[in-house]
């Protein structure tokens, strides 16, 4: 007893995971019942370590364990007494229960356990080696387990990982453990996303820069935003209210939670990633200058660069021309000169206030039509639906045909494609004719900024800045040293409202601008009596002058033609309609007195009557 008394013991306690070891009281239990085993052996305690990390896999994977191991290495002389409650807390995986039992033994250290007794003998190893496979089988059927009971729920329609950035898990009623949103990082992730859809970012370095700016947005250990979680922010179909999870052969599906963005949103987003490699974002741009980039020299069309230049007392922040050989090479531009003018660039592409209330009521009359007609557009998707069913049909026949792995695999990429592009059409249908917002919750933020595009100019954010240049104007600027702005290509809204302010046109009166000749009576008598214009002249109520009196005399022209050519005889036809239209002579001038004669008493030569047609 005098000898046990002396030795001295470390105790190792161990949780599967950090939820069992917050929630649950299992590592104190643990701890609680060595030390009441260590003080029946008469040993001293001196240290003790915890872990809350599974038990299968490489025991150096384990903070707690390392530690340990790290301590008895430092101590090997002493002969430690390692004392642990259960067996499956000392290693799950029979492999590496057999390493850390020879690392202990190179440290010369005794492993107790309270619930088994080790023996040196064949016999006692044998018996430890089954207990260990068995707990090594108990973890590997719990993990089948819990991985069926996931793909379940998850084929079901419910996210089961890690809660994404944005998203939190809730119990609700009826459905268990559900994401649900996390203000305000859900409202930062969406805006980063529908940003990025728009073009508002035009490269996920922009995304990284917004996503940084905000504090509350989750960093790594160095307290930066990663690239690849940006890339990973952007690819995960979660944001959109669906799962998948193609390891586990579980195609993309309707979620039941609530989505940040809709699917349209994310299939813009996914088209965007898979484009053309874009030019990496300048790590050089920051809100001192904020017209770097977007300004380019007027003569030889090269970026504007910036700098701070030091004074004797001050630092003085400048733009210049960084092309060798172009007359403006070096040449300072002063950051208040180029950026006043570019203000007042602002004001003037402002369009005025009664040419705005124009603009937002063609706007709210063509939202209104979009809405009268969605009816027709849900009559074309559904349409477009069955084709795509119709598609997805031929297809698995084909697969049910193909015998090359190769050819499968085509088919079943295309079948993919097709289910993702019914849930597109599905979600459009939905939400066909019922707008998600209303027009003035829709369009407020634009309608603000193209009445004046200064006012987000104004702001201290350098996104907002940089808003402002891509969505005000066409292309970069050019800028001349001591003159000032060129005429700058303006975006097609601005470039619109500005065609119109400058435009000297006036309305047209709803009638004519001169009288009407008896050929344009004529012409539209003819029009009248096909029936072309009837409808809009009697609609519109509008009659010229005297055209009572103009079209009793057109009727009796048209009935003596008409007599005529019973008679046999044409010796005008419709030229003489035509004069008698062309020309303002009454019935009763000399023209119609002649025409009124019998056909024996007219010439009957072909050149007499042509004679007569030019002279009339």
């Amino acid at each position: 007893m005098t000898h046990a008394a002396t030795r001295r013991a470390i105790i190792y306690c161990r949780v599967s995971d950090k939820k069992q070891k917050h929630d649950g009281d299992g590592l104190h239990s643990q701890e609680h019942r060595c030390r009441e085993y260590a003080a029946s052996r008469g040993y001293a305690v001196e240290a003790v370590f915890h872990d809350d990390v599974s038990g299968g896999g490489d025991f150096m994977r384990r903070p707690g364990m390392v530690a340990m191991l790290r301590f008895l290495e430092t101590q090997a002389h002493d002969g430690y007494v390692v004392v642990f409650d259960d067996l499956k807390r000392f290693a799950r995986d029979t492999i590496f229960h057999l390493k850390l039992r020879q690392e202990l033994a190179a440290y010369r250290a005794t492993v107790e356990c309270l619930n088994f007794k080790f023996e040196d003998t064949p016999e006692g190893q044998f018996v430890e080696t089954v207990i260990a496979a068995q707990g090594q089988l108990e973890r590997l059927q719990n993990r089948r387990q819990t991985l069926q009971k996931m793909k379940a729920r998850l084929e079901r329609g419910y996210y089961v990982f890690a809660a994404p950035v944005g998203y939190r898990y809730e119990k609700v009623e009826g459905h268990g453990r559900l994401l649900v949103r996390d203000e305000p990082l859900a409202s930062v992730v969406q805006e980063a996303l529908e940003g990025y859809a728009s073009g508002r970012f035009q490269l996920q370095a922009e995304v990284k820069r917004f996503l940084a700016s905000h504090p509350e947005y989750p960093r790594d250990r160095s307290g930066e935003v990663r690239a690849q979680r940006v890339t990973d922010l952007l690819k995960r179909p979660v944001y959109a209210g669906y799962v998948e999870s193609p390891d586990w052969g579980v195609t993309l599906r309707k979620g039941h939670h609530e989505p940040l963005i809709n699917f349209q949103t994310y299939r813009t987003i996914q088209d965007r990633l898979l484009g053309k490699a874009k030019a990496p974002a300048r790590k050089n741009l920051n809100a001192d200058f904020p017209l770097r980039g977007a300004v380019v020299c007027g003569h030889c069309g090269t970026p504007l660069t910036a700098c701070w230049t030091k004074g004797k007392y001050l630092r003085y922040p400048y733009y210049l021309c960084p092309k060798q050989g172009c007359e403006s090479y070096g040449k300072s531009i002063r950051r208040a000169t180029i950026e006043g003018e570019f203000e007042t660039l602002l004001h003037q592409i402002r369009p005025a206030p009664a040419l705005f209330r124009v603009a937002r009521a063609m706007f709210e009359d063509l939202w209104n039509q979009r809405l009268a007609t969605a009816e027709t557009s849900r009559s074309g998707l559904e349409t477009e639906l069955a084709k795509v069913e119709r598609d997805v049909e031929q297809f698995l026949d084909r697969i049910a045909q193909a015998q090359l792995p190769s050819v499968i695999t085509a088919y079943e990429n295309r079948i993919r494609r097709l289910e993702e592009r019914k849930i597109e059409i599905g979600e459009r249908i939905a939400n066909c004719g019922r707008p998600l917002r209303s027009f003035d919750e829709t369009l407020r933020t634009s309608l603000d900024f193209l009445e004046n595009p200064w006012n987000l100019w104004a702001s201290e954010r350098l996104e907002h800045k940089k808003a402002v240049l891509k969505l005000a104007f066409a292309d970069r600027l050019a800028y001349v040293r001591d003159e000032g702005f060129r005429t700058p290509d303006l975006a097609l809204p601005f470039k619109v409202l500005a065609d119109i302010r400058s435009s000297k046109s006036k309305l047209a009166r709803p009638e004519r601008f001169e009288l009407p000749t008896t050929w344009f009576v004529a012409r539209y008598s003819i029009q009248l009596s096909y029936g072309r214009a009837e409808t809009c002249r009697k609609s519109s109520g509008w009659q010229p002058p005297a055209a009572h009196a103009r079209r009793a005399r057109i009727q009796q022209w048209r009935a003596r033609a008409k007599r005529e050519r019973q008679l046999g005889d044409i010796p005008t036809g419709i030229n003489v309609f035509r004069a008698n239209c062309n020309g303002s002579r009454p019935p009763g001038s000399r023209a119609a007195s002649a025409r009124s004669k019998p056909a024996s008493q007219r010439s009957a030569t072909p050149q007499a009557r042509r004679r007569s047609g030019r002279r009339v």
